[in-house]
């Protein structure tokens, strides 16, 4: 019988970190993954293949609507060769995700492919169409992730009701695409579609768009998203989802329970995602799930036996690829003897729309709800001159730190880069950095990032230089 150290069921990236960080420091390690590629839904139908069709969404959008604008003039009409974008982002995903197997034989790390369940508390089995094996291990780090929430009367037929898988991977492009959620799966892809050219309906739930983050980032990109011509409809909720032939029909009450009807020919259910934990057999361990499906740790991210971890999208928290890297990260550390630690204040929020949102921190909605005193510092990206160069002029961004220490409590922006801009943040709140230490800090001119510095003065004083 085969036997490890640590054993890592799940390859994506909170799986394959952990097995990965376990191997460095000297752990006999081995990772079970159910499907042929490594890397989860991140690599395969999540983080990469959406960014990938981002990226290629956005230069098409630039080429036809912004490159005269810039002096650039191209004869003849654009056209758009879809299945060529498709392909490409299936290459993206291919080159991720060798680049896992890559790792993984760097690190001689033992791969299995199959579906890993519990035997016992110190013994798994892998089951796969041609084969049985059972494994010995001392650790085992439950990183199986998650997949996404459906609605009970919305039946996902693969074909015009979808979810964000099979949204990368449709062989057209939708003339009306209904989204049923304004969050980040739902927005991202949205704007893929609607720069190729669809018509697209945002329907939430929620009184508006990202619910989860500021306000004020809430307010500014559904105005971003009103003259980029999407129909958003906040404070609805959807009651039926019905598909007649080619179309599909959406019945929805507004907040003064008035019915709207929707008829599109694609919808997209993206109202989350939900902890996958099926075939494990928890059972067989008294592991129990609490009522979102999340298997129950404790600070160490231990479930009920110690010597069982659980990371990533399966236990409580944001549901983020990095959340479920520094995971992995903790947990193979702490079984070597460490003490490592994570403060989940300080995990950024990202959306890849452009533009882009990012945030980390405690929001004014919390600050508010909490009578925490502060002061706030924001700074127009407008004003900035890389932004009129690059014509990138919507967003802001938003300092919050404490009335009296002067220490920031929050950052959220939204502009051209932001979802690079925000590491400036974490860095800064990760060492306690007072809004003046970020004022006094010298930015690259001309740069995206000095709206940061510009809204750390605001925040000190009132003294932001260019407005």
């Amino acid at each position: 019988m085969n036997s490890f150290d640590v054993v890592v069921i799940g390859s994506g990236p909170g799986g394959y970190v952990a097995a990965i960080r376990c191997a460095q420091l000297g752990m006999k390690t081995a990772i079970i993954e159910k499907y042929n590629t490594m890397g989860g839904t991140c690599l395969n139908v999540g983080c990469i293949p959406s960014k990938a069709l981002l990226d290629s969404s956005h230069h098409y959008e630039e080429a036809t609507k912004n490159f005269s604008n810039h002096g650039i003039n191209i004869d003849g009409k654009i056209s758009l060769d879809f299945s060529k974008m498709i392909s490409r982002k299936n290459e993206v995903v291919s080159q991720t995700t060798k680049g896992i197997d890559f790792l993984m034989n760097k690190n001689n790390i033992t791969v299995f492919n199959g579906l890993g369940s519990f035997v016992d508390q110190n013994n798994v089995k892998i089951s796969s169409e041609s084969s049985e094996e059972i494994i010995e291990c001392k650790n085992i780090i439950i990183a199986t992730g998650s997949k996404p929430t459906v609605l009970p009367f919305a039946k996902i037929d693969k074909d015009r009701i979808i979810t964000s898988t099979e949204a990368l991977k449709l062989k057209e492009i939708p003339k009306h695409l209904i989204v049923i959620g304004g969050g980040v799966i739902g927005l991202e892809l949205g704007q893929v579609y609607k720069r190729l050219g669809s018509e697209v309906s945002i329907i939430e739930y929620m009184d508006k768009i990202i619910p989860t983050m500021d306000s004020g980032l809430s307010k500014e990109l559904t105005k971003v998203f009103k003259k980029q011509k999407f129909k958003i409809h906040t404070s609805h909720k959807v009651t039926s989802v019905v598909r007649d032939g080619d179309y599909v029909n959406v019945i929805a009450t507004d907040k003064n329970d008035q019915t709207i009807e929707f008829k599109g020919d694609y919808c997209l259910v993206s109202v989350g995602r939900s902890a996958y934990t099926d075939g494990l057999n928890l059972e067989a361990l008294s592991i129990v799930t609490n009522k979102r499906g999340q298997i129950e740790v404790n600070d160490k991210l231990q479930t009920k036996h110690s010597n069982i971890y659980a990371i990533g999208d399966v236990v409580e928290g944001a549901m983020l690829a990095h959340k479920a890297e520094e995971e992995g990260v903790l947990v193979a550390e702490i079984i070597a003897g460490q003490k490592p630690h994570i403060d989940y204040n300080l995990i950024p929020g990202v959306v890849y729309t452009w533009p882009e949102v990012a945030s980390v921190g405690k929001t004014e909605d919390y600050l508010k709800e909490n009578n925490i005193t502060y002061k706030v510092g924001q700074f127009p990206m407008r004003a900035l001159g890389r932004s009129r160069a690059s014509s990138d002029l919507d967003g802001f961004v938003k300092i919050l730190a404490d009335k009296k220490t002067d220490e920031i409590l929050g950052v959220h922006m939204i502009g051209a880069r932001c979802a690079d801009l925000i590491s400036e943040a974490v860095v800064a709140m990760e060492f306690k950095a007072s809004a003046e230490d970020i004022a006094r800090t010298s930015h690259a001119h001309p740069t995206y990032s000095e709206a940061m510095k510009e809204a750390a003065l605001a925040a000190t004083e009132n003294r932001a230089l260019h407005i």
